[in-house]
Formats: C-alpha cells, sequence, structure tokens
C-alpha cells in the first residue's frame, strides 16, 4: 500500500501549534519565534484586509502577537485551533482599532461643531430683547408726557440731569423729581424687585 503524499508541503517542517502554544505559554521564547515565524504573515494579512493601511495593519499586527505571546496561557486547544485563535484576535482588534478611529473622528467632528456654535442661543437671546423691549416701550406709555421725555433724554440718550433740565426749560429739582417718580413707575411696571 502506498502512503498518501501532500504535494507542495513538507509534513515534518510544519510546526506543531498546540506544542508551540503550550511552549510559549511557559515562557518559552524560542517556542514564540517559531510562532511568529508562522502566524506573522496570516496576523498581518487579516488585519491589512479589515484596515486597509499598512502603518496601522503593522502596528496592529505587532500588538496581536505581543497579546499572543502574554495570553498564550489562555488557548484551549477544545476551542480550536491555535491558528484560528491567533486570527481571531487579530481581527477583533483590528475592528477594535476602525472603531476606535471612527470614535475619535465623531469626537473631533463634534468639537469642531461645537467650536462655531455660539455659546449662546442667539434665537432666544433675540426674542428676548425684543420682548423686553416691548414691555419697556408698554411701560413708557404708561408715564406723564414729562416723565417720559426725562426717562427717555436721561436713560436712552445719556444726558445728565442739568442737560435735561436745559433741553425741556425746566427746573432741574423738578426734573429730578418727575425722573424719580417715572423710574418708580417704570420699576412697578416692568415688576422689577429693588
Amino acid at each position: 500500500m502506498k502512503e498518501a503524499v501532500e504535494i507542495g508541503r513538507n509534513p515534518s517542517a510544519e510546526p506543531d501549534l498546540p506544542e508551540l502554544m503550550a511552549r510559549v505559554a511557559r515562557g518559552d521564547q524560542q517556542a514564540f519565534a517559531s510562532l511568529y515565524d508562522v502566524v506573522a504573515g496570516p496576523v498581518l494579512g487579516i488585519v491589512r484586509r479589515v484596515l486597509r493601511d499598512r502603518a496601522q495593519s503593522e502596528e496592529v499586527a505587532q500588538e496581536v502577537l505581543v497579546e499572543a505571546w502574554r495570553t498564550a496561557a489562555r488557548y484551549r486547544p477544545e476551542r480550536g485551533s491555535v491558528m484560528n485563535w491567533v486570527l481571531t484576535l487579530a481581527h477583533q482588534r483590528a475592528v477594535d482599532r476602525v472603531r476606535s478611529v471612527e470614535a475619535s473622528a465623531a469626537r473631533e467632528h463634534k468639537a469642531a461643531l461645537l467650536d462655531r456654535t455660539r455659546e449662546y442661543d442667539e434665537v432666544t437671546e433675540q426674542v428676548e430683547a425684543r420682548l423686553e423691549r416691548e414691555q419697556v416701550r408698554r411701560c413708557l406709555r404708561t408715564l406723564t408726557e414729562l416723565q417720559r421725555q426725562s426717562v427717555t433724554l436721561a436713560y436712552y440718550r445719556g444726558l445728565t440731569y442739568r442737560e435735561v433740565a436745559e433741553l425741556l426749560s425746566l427746573p432741574l429739582g423738578t426734573v429730578k423729581t418727575r425722573l424719580r417718580d417715572g423710574l418708580i413707575r417704570l420699576r412697578d411696571c416692568l415688576g422689577v424687585t429693588a
């Protein structure tokens, strides 16, 4: 009877991966070098298919091989082959990198949007200012003509009491009294508590 021969493969040259993993788990650096020679190419290949960036792929492949060295004791032969275990680590690490890059890009995009948005709601500010102006106008209409003129000249045009008195041809004391009375009525109308 003839023995079956595999073409292109030398069975004696193939290392026993489960045996290598057992030795790597015990800290055998020579066993890890042998394991590395067998799995490094496939690891880089699967990572490269996920990441599509050579530099990142090489970095992640290196991380995977370091992880295989550190966690070799976690390998369980009954759950699958050594190659599948290492390639699963590689795929998971590559997917994690993609997610990390996407999350980082999303954070940067969000930060850029926050930099462009105003610290306050412009529409709300405009509406509130308009409502306040309307309320002040309504309250100004409740004042007497002399009170309204005095308040308008002093607070909206920035004139001093003396300038208001001269402009209205009134004694300074009268202007001060009308301003005080007008401001008290405005305060009450606007609901301002002193």
